[in-house]
């Protein structure tokens, strides 16, 4: 599949930051005080692959305010272009990257110049779905008149933790350096 025409339909990552609402603060946050540690051998080779990334994301997406953020500054380290889709205009485009057959977001697709898929990383890190499962085991069925409440007030926690800690910036780092280290 030629992902250039997704590529081309994507929104800057200027763009997207100037559309964020929902979770602006910590995606600031995270986006002004990550830093991918020093690792100029890594950077070098993605470099000389020149890649691009289409990106699906949405801007009231928790995982996104996380993920969007450490994969800009990758990008911006190793001369990756990056567009970004919303996802729920795009899915014809999701439903050819569901986990586990849902619409889970981030997807980050690498593609070379030709527009060839030569990787994928998301939606999250194994620690980081580990951490939201722990909080998700406490929410009442999804049809109890509580349940919207209760996942809002899960939903706080989780951004206000992935903003507060660093470690989980450096997960998802490591998990895209991981991904991006097996394209050939």
């Amino acid at each position: 599949m030629n992902l250039n025409n997704w590529f081309e339909k994507g929104l800057t990552p200027e763009k997207y930051m100037g559309d964020l609402e929902y979770h602006k603060d910590g995606f600031l946050h995270i986006y002004e005080n990550f830093q991918p540690p020093a690792d100029d051998e890594f950077f070098s080779k993605i470099k000389g692959k020149n890649l691009r990334v289409v990106a699906l994301a949405e801007v009231w997406c928790g995982h996104c305010m996380l993920n969007v953020p450490v994969l800009l500054r990758l990008a911006e380290k190793t001369d990756m272009d990056v567009r970004l889709l919303p996802r729920d205009q795009h899915l014809d485009l999701m439903d050819q990257y569901l986990t586990n057959g849902k619409r889970v977001i981030p997807i980050f697709i690498f593609i070379d110049e030709n527009g060839n898929q030569v990787a994928k990383w998301g939606p999250i890190t194994e620690s980081t779905k580990a951490f939201v499962d722990e909080h998700k085991k406490d929410l009442p069925p999804k049809d109890d008149d509580s349940y919207d409440e209760k996942f809002k007030e899960m939903v706080k926690i989780v951004a206000k933790t992935f903003m507060e800690k660093p470690n989980f910036w450096s997960n998802s780092y490591e998990s895209m350096k991981e991904t991006l280290n097996e394209v050939k």
